[in-house]
This record gives structure tokens, sequence and C-alpha cells, in this order.
């Protein structure tokens, strides 16, 4: 890391405020009170700190892997944590709260009256844990925190219980909700490390007392409007009270207040995303064209393989397009990512999500190939044979050119499908599209606008393949009558 010069620490600016996110008001900058705390630290250590992002629920996994150095985005002190990394000294502490509809008679005020009761929450929290021992419906959340109070004041849910951070910046600022009083269990953050490296696990507690010590991290919580009194008396306060006016919990408050008129963000918010839209569309494309590249030469392979081939080949070459078409592309990548290091084959984000859907649609194109393989008469097959054409030549010459224009309709179909089943490879730290979108949505608690401008980006993608696809078609199909032009 020294050697390096950065600091890497793996967060998900999905969850959203006030942990890390982009900044509404700048949506190129990560913002939050993590990533400040991350640039404490690494100033401590004498080297920068850069985010890469991944699921928050997969963080742990990203960290063994090896894709950064220490995990800090709201990893909780539990004991099943410490069983796959180290923890660092805590460096928060908040209450649960539980958040209900504003005059819901019929709201839950306590932990007993959840029983039996639909309750939103995050996966992989203490909060989840602690709804699940008392006997609630828990229905846990992936798209960010934005979503679970959304859903509470739609009545799909009876009541969120979550840490005071999130309830702060999401559930107490909404009229439509109020907390209920009282706490409901108290969480501790620390910084996760890997197993083993014991080295940098000392030198990121050094900061962290160091921090505590001089005060930055109460100016840092205060700033955010999240010192509180069970955070004083972790880090040794004598002081709860907070000092000043939280400036960034106040502007992140305005950003996000009243929802402006959909042509006013047209106008004056949306420009500002274009670049990081732009970052994720080449992302997705790049990650698409090099997939179905390779799905279309491993396609061929074993179309060719299971119509031409001796026995034991084809019986292979079906095996193998069964079990990849039967199987699920999100178990495929989470194995290729995160399993195959276990037998020592460590494989870049890239060259894991490239590798992963391209093999997977192989198998999908391999049916159309052999589709349109099978679909040139056995007629054609004797008369090259009667021409003296060896079985390559009667391939190259007699039936690819008609079982091309065959299968190029369904491939084409693959293709706008592998653009965007692409999201998928945000799992190993790649930010695409639709996980830009996702980001920006709950940063800017604008999920409607958004989605209509990463929906169009998606169709001016495919747009272009799709009318490639039908000129090849049709050049070459020209010759024979009855061809659309």
């Amino acid at each position: 890391m020294k050697a390096r010069g950065e600091l890497l620490w793996g967060a998900d600016a999905q969850g959203g405020a006030p942990y890390v996110f982009q900044d509404p008001m700048d949506p190129n900058r990560l913002v939050g009170f993590e990533v400040d705390l991350a640039e404490a630290i690494a100033r401590k250590l004498g080297v920068r700190a850069r985010p890469v992002l991944g699921p928050w629920d997969t963080l742990l996994e990203l960290l063994a892997r090896g894709d950064f150095d220490v995990a800090l985005n709201g990893i909780e002190v539990a004991e099943e944590k410490k069983r796959v990394c180290d923890l660092s000294r805590p460096y928060y502490t908040a209450a649960e709260r539980l958040t209900v509809r504003r005059g819901d008679a019929r709201a839950p005020h306590s932990l007993a009256q959840v029983k039996g009761r639909p309750v939103g929450t995050l996966p992989g929290s203490l909060a989840e844990r602690i709804l699940r021992r008392e006997g609630a419906l828990v229905k846990t959340y992936e798209g960010g925190q934005d979503e679970i109070y959304a859903d509470l004041k739609l009545g799909r849910t009876d009541a969120v219980l979550l840490d005071e951070p999130i309830t702060r910046y999401y559930g107490a600022i909404d009229p439509e909700l109020e907390v209920v009083p009282g706490t409901f269990g108290e969480v501790r953050y620390a910084v996760a490390v890997r197993k083993g490296e014991e080295e940098l696990r000392r030198a990121i507690d050094s900061a962290l007392e160091e921090l505590q010590r001089e005060g930055t991290l109460r100016t840092l919580y205060e700033r955010w409007g999240l010192w509180t009194a069970e955070t004083a008396a972790l880090l040794g306060d004598p002081n709860p009270s907070p000092r000043g006016v939280p400036e960034q919990y106040e502007a992140w408050r305005a950003s996000v207040g009243k929802m402006p008129p959909f042509l006013e963000r047209v106008r004056d918010r949306y420009p500002s995303t274009l670049v990081l839209f732009a970052r994720g569309a080449l992302m997705t494309l790049g990650v698409s064209l090099l997939s179905m590249a390779l799905a279309v030469v491993a396609g061929v392979v074993l179309a060719v393989t299971r119509v031409y081939g001796p026995s034991p080949l084809r019986w292979l070459a079906m095996a193998y397009i069964e079990v990849v078409r039967g199987t699920p592309l999100l178990v495929q990548l989470t194995l290729v990512y995160f399993g195959l290091p276990q037998l020592g084959l460590n494989l870049e984000p890239l060259t894991a999500g490239v590798l992963t859907l391209g093999l997977n649609y192989a198998a999908a194109e391999a049916e159309n190939y052999r589709a349109g393989l099978s679909s040139v008469p056995a007629g054609q097959h004797e008369a090259a044979k009667v021409l003296g054409l060896s079985r390559w030549q009667t391939l190259r010459h007699v039936v690819m050119p008609q079982a091309v224009r065959i299968s190029l309709p369904p491939m084409t179909n693959d293709f706008i499908a592998l653009l965007k089943d692409s999201s998928l490879v945000s799992l190993v730290t790649l930010t695409e599209l639709t996980r830009t979108y996702l980001n920006l949505a709950n940063a800017m608690r604008d999920h409607l606008g958004l989605g209509l401008l990463v929906a169009l980006i998606y169709l001016l993608l495919g747009l272009p393949f799709a009318h490639l696809a039908r000129t090849v078609e049709a050049r070459l199909g020209r010759h024979l009558k009855g061809v659309p032009r």
C-alpha cells in the first residue's frame, strides 16, 4: 500500500447518505462521512484514499479476494464478521431506531409488536437479526435506503428498523413518517481488514486513535449531524452535545428537499449526470462487445461440434449447453469470481465478467447456429459432395452463408439481452450503466426521471446493432427470391 501510494477502500455508493454517496448537486463527486473518514485515515498513513465500489453485502468477500485493502462502509462489529475478517477499533456507534407512518394507529411501537408484521431493513444487518429474533416478516432491500422508506410510505411494510444515521437522513426528515421514541439496540462500525494483515490493522487503529485524540472524529461527525451521546461515550468525550451547525447535513437536506419539476430537472440537474452515465455506458458497451465476441466464437465451435463432431464430443457439447443454460448467470458469475480463487485462480474483475457472460451466452449462440446449420437441406450437402467439395469447403461456401442469415435475428436479440445482463458485472466491482443509475437515483432521490434517462441510453445503445443486423441480413439474402430489401 505504501509503495502504491494509495489506500484502496471498499464501499457501496448505492446505499446512500450519509455514508458514501454521489453528491446530489455535483454527481461527479463522491461524498459522505465515511468518505471523509477514509481520507483522514489515509492522510495519517501517508497515502491517498481511493474508493473501490461494490455491493454492500459482498464487501467482505471482495476484501478477501484482495480487490481493496480495507472495507469501510458501515461494517458492523459482529462475531460473524470477525470469522471472515479482522476488525479495527470501533469508530462510530449508533442506536437502532424504528420508523412508522405518521398517524397510523396500527403501527408497531415496540419490538414485541413487530411479530408477524412486515418490516423493512437492510440485508445482513444487526437490525435484520433483531427483527428475525422477534418474529417479524422481514423484508430486505438491495437497492438502497431510499426504497426502504418509500415502501413504508406506500403501505407495503408497517415499519422500518435501521441505524440512527440512516433514520436521521431518510426517516426523520419525511413529514409522512415519524420515528418511534427510544432505541431498539446498538450497533458499532469498524474498518474491516483481511485476515492475517495485522500490521495494517494496527496502523488503522493508530490512525483512528490519533483522529479521536485530536478531535477530528468529533468534528467530522458534527459536520454530518451524526454526533450522539452513544458516540461521545464510545470516544470518551465528556460532552455529548453537538456544537455548531451540521453544514453537510443541512446541505444534503437542501439538495434533496423538494423535488423540482421534471422539465426543470431535465434542464438543470440531468446534464450534470451525463459524464457518469457516459462512463457507465462505455463500460456496459465494452463488456458486452467483448463478451459477445467470445460467445460467437465459442458458440460456433459448440454448434459445429454438436452437428458434425464425433459422438463423445457431441455429447460434451450438448452437456455444456444444457448445464450453462440451466443455471442462473448470477450463480455462474459468483462461482467464477469468488469460487475460483479458492482453487488458486484469481481473475481480474473485467476478465471474470467478460469470461462469464461470454461463456454463458455461447450456449444460447450454439443453439442458434445449430438451428441455422440444420436448416440447410440435405440435398445441398449431397450436391457439394458430388462437386468434390470437402466437408470444410461445404461448410465454408454452402452451409455457413445460409446458416448465418437464419441465425442473425436471434443473435441480435441475444446481444441486446446481453447489454442488459451486463448489469450483473457490478457484483465484481465494475460500475456499469445500471449501477450508475442506482447510485445516482438513491443519492438524488429521483428514480423516475433518472430511470427514464437510463432506459433511453440503453435504447440508443441497442438500436445501431439492430439496424446493422437487418442490413447484413438483407445483403446476405439478396440472392434469395422474396427477401425484403
